[in-house]
């Protein structure tokens, strides 16, 4: 068995993130390698990890070596882990939106008909879920508390600065009925510049790997001016958090201009 061996494209080549349960797929022919079935071709029982078929293996219909496997799906590692255990809080999260959606949102022009509502990329951050929300009149980075924490005595629209890789960001306190107390930092709002929901879910996961890279911290001057131009834009008609869960902007642009500066749909076109 050769535990060393790297896979292209596959957690950029560190085979110890692929679990036992890994399915590889050949990038020449497409064909997998399920770990269940084993392989008929070599004898190779089922319920044998690819990690742990000879080092002379091959795919059985190309004969492309194992380096040319790449991950098609992992229910044992980490990140399937923890997006079954995210799960049941994340649905209570967009099932309170929806409501809000489908009792107060809809006939409000501000809104965009092209976008519903959906949490992408959530994790954890330091044991707390972390994600973006994604609304017809908003997108948040939104934080929920930890499974030890209780937010339920949050204060609505209290202000606080949690600080990531990328920089400190400015949060805003809410507390919902479903989902219970959140924190949330308004990256765009209203949502006009979206044309479908896919730009917008492409934006949300971009933003959630920006957030990390410390790279990030040095504000360039075109993320500035243009987060600064849609701030002063918007700030005559911007109201206060209610329940609809949208922020105020600032008219002066924030640390969160580093992570939504051109981004939106048609800013980089």
């Amino acid at each position: 068995m050769n535990t060393q061996t790297g896979f292209e494209g596959s957690y950029l080549g560190a085979a110890d993130k692929i679990s036992a349960q890994a399915i590889m797929e050949c990038k020449i022919c497409w064909t997998p390698y399920d770990p269940a079935e084993g392989d008929d071709t070599r004898q190779v029982e089922p319920g044998t990890p690819f990690l742990a078929l000879p080092d002379d293996w091959s795919c059985p219909n190309c004969s492309a070596p194992k380096e040319q496997f790449l991950v098609q799906s992992d229910p044992g590692s980490v990140a399937a882990q923890q997006a079954t255990a995210l799960a049941p809080r994340i649905a209570a999260l967009e099932a309170d939106f929806r409501e809000i959606w489908h009792s107060k949102m809809r006939d409000v022009p501000m809104v965009n008909a092209a976008l519903r509502v959906e949490a992408v990329g959530f994790t954890l951050y330091e044991g707390r879920p972390l994600g973006v929300l994604i609304s017809p009149w908003f997108m948040n980075l939104v934080m929920l508390a930890a499974e030890d924490e209780d937010w339920s005595g949050l204060k609505a629209g209290e202000k606080e600065v949690i600080a990531f890789p990328s920089g400190d960001y400015e949060f805003l306190h809410n507390v919902r009925e479903q989902s219970g107390g959140y924190k949330a930092c308004s990256l765009f709002s209203p949502m006009g510049d979206f044309r479908s929901h896919k730009d917008a879910a492409d934006v949300a996961r971009a933003v959630m790997v920006a957030l990390f890279q410390e790279e990030h911290r040095a504000e360039t001057d075109r993320s500035a001016d243009i987060r600064a131009a849609r701030e002063a834009e918007l700030a005559e008609t911007a109201e206060p958090e209610d329940e609809a869960g949208a922020p105020a902007l600032d008219p002066a642009p924030t640390r969160r201009a580093v992570i939504t500066g051109g981004m939106a749909a048609g800013d980089g076109e």
